[in-house]
């Protein structure tokens, strides 16, 4: 029996490199945890670590905690964030 391709779940966003902007999203919501101390930062800390044990990818954690993603960088200000958050958001997820 021959196996069967794995299916690209990303397919359709051809030319939108999905995967690079949501590492990237991930680097910037890490750095930016790390110089704030709002209430977010222990919520999306332990969502993270339910996030590594469910073996999510970022795509996946990114849409999911798309609120609480956004509420944390408008706290902090955080124009870079909120750029890229609603590229993903409109892009990708």
């Amino acid at each position: 029996m021959q196996e069967q391709p794995v299916p690209d779940r990303y397919k359709s966003f051809i030319g939108i490199d999905c995967d690079a902007n949501a590492e990237r999203m991930m680097r910037l919501m890490r750095a930016a945890m790390e110089r704030s101390d709002t209430p977010w930062v222990g919520y999306l800390s332990t969502k993270l670590a339910e996030r590594a044990r469910m073996g999510q990818d970022d795509l996946h954690f990114i849409g999911s905690q798309m609120n609480a993603l956004r509420s944390f960088f408008e706290g902090i200000d955080d124009a870079e964030g909120l750029a890229l958050l609603n590229h993903l958001e409109e892009h990708c997820c």
